[in-house]
């Protein structure tokens, strides 16, 4: 059975799920495009909205170098063990809009810290933010069983706000974890947010 994880939860994936090697981390959202209440008096044109998954990968908790971002542009890491199967453009799939592979035991032993993150694409020129995405959620599935072992579903008011870190995967003594955390940020692009990790 799925655990229901509340922000700031941590769940040991060693624990819950003994053996897992093969881990999909599944993204979802809608848009309710009603809420965008700056597009002007007079309209103007309207963008899809392009929310993408990125997978930041920390050795000793700092992002250390440009090859360890797993994003649209650069879809696989070096390693092999962390891979994008690919950009949903417009979101508001049933299910997950975006999806992203790691395979746990071949991630190199220096990455200690994956962090999960979505970004708005031209959030600010396009004058997007979160205060307009529904049914934000993440959730981890064993690749192997397609057991979904946890989901965390983002709940709050995110206006104004243009990315958003859903959740991390670290590993401490020997086993991984996950931590739900939710945490949104107004900034301009991926690598804004990836200089937070610097």
């Amino acid at each position: 059975m799925s655990i229901k994880l509340a922000k700031g939860q941590k769940i040991s994936l060693s624990k819950e799920a003994p053996d897992l090697s093969d881990l999909m981390v599944g993204l979802g959202w809608s848009v309710n495009k009603k809420k965008n209440k700056r597009r002007g008096l007079f309209g103007g044109i309207e963008h899809d909205y392009d929310l993408d998954a990125s997978v930041i990968m920390c050795v000793d908790d700092r992002f250390v170098s440009g090859d360890d971002l797993v994003y649209y542009g650069k879809k696989h890491h070096k390693s092999g063990s962390v891979w994008s199967t690919g950009d949903d453009l417009t979101g508001g799939a049933v299910g997950d809009c975006e999806t992203v592979m790691i395979k746990l035991d071949k991630v190199p032993e220096k990455y200690n810290r994956l962090v999960v993150v979505v970004n708005i694409y031209q959030a600010h020129s396009r004058k997007q933010d979160f205060g307009q995405v529904e049914n934000a959620f993440i959730r981890l599935v064993n690749q192997k069983t397609n057991q979904e072992i946890a989901r965390y579903n983002l709940s709050e008011n995110y206006e104004g706000m243009t990315a958003m870190i859903f959740g991390e995967l670290y590993r401490r003594n020997g086993e991984w974890k996950f931590n739900a955390m939710g945490q949104a940020r107004d900034v301009a692009s991926l690598n804004a947010l990836c200089d937070e990790y610097r």
